[in-house]
């Protein structure tokens, strides 16, 4: 079985040379190679086409945000993990529209990196568990703010199962695929997923999942 090929990408050399012992204890995990600020990450993706990249949101010379962004667009499939201090909700989108599969605070690291790496280098998210409640009390509370009701109720048995597996990161033709479906049945479905729940691109499916407690 072929290791998991990791770039790590933080300006800190002690906090890297952490996540490097961390990563290479565990089975499986291989890091090939390191950078201290966004270009330097950009340039080691595309020198090495990792699987996984571990960024830092915060990097002199290009912000984690922006390489990201980069690496995604020409280092498919590299998979990236983005690092933060920050809880706020608008990193955590602001993340996901540069593409972005994971998001981990630095706070709790060593609970959640070996999980997170296994996680997107499959194609699924991974988000912190403080993050997933801070997103799963917020939105009960712009509900209750708002007096809202969930269009949850409003999917069919079907559509749950495509919002699910959308926002684990499955592309129409995998999830036809796995549900025994035509690829335009899905789409149709897809659609009427986004209608339904009034969301328009892919990083809001994905929030709105997290906040439901279908993905993790």
């Amino acid at each position: 079985m072929k290791p998991i090929r990791i770039l790590l990408a933080d300006d800190h050399n002690l906090l890297r040379d952490g996540l490097r012992l961390l990563l290479e204890r565990q089975e499986g995990f291989m890091v090939v190679a390191e950078a201290s600020d966004g270009r330097e990450a950009i340039q080691m993706a595309e020198e090495h086409r990792p699987d996984v990249a571990v960024m830092d949101i915060a990097m002199p010379v290009l912000n984690g945000i922006d390489a990201t962004r980069k690496i995604v667009d020409t280092c498919a499939p590299t998979a990236v993990i983005m690092l933060s201090m920050h809880h706020d909700e608008s990193y955590v989108v602001r993340a996901l529209n540069a593409g972005a599969r994971g998001y981990l605070l630095k706070d709790s690291l060593k609970a959640d990196l070996i999980g997170a790496v296994k996680s997107v280098s499959q194609g699924y998210s991974y988000f912190s568990p403080k993050i997933r409640s801070l997103l799963q009390e917020d939105y009960f509370r712009q509900m209750a703010d708002q007096q809202k009701t969930d269009s949850y109720e409003l999917l069919t048995a079907r559509e749950r199962e495509i919002l699910q597996l959308a926002a684990e990161g499955r592309s129409n033709k995998e999830i036809a695929q796995l549900l025994n479906l035509s690829f335009h049945t899905v789409e149709t479905h897809r659609g009427h997923i986004l209608q339904k729940l009034n969301l328009h691109t892919v990083p809001e499916l994905i929030l709105y999942a997290v906040r439901k407690g279908i993905i993790h």
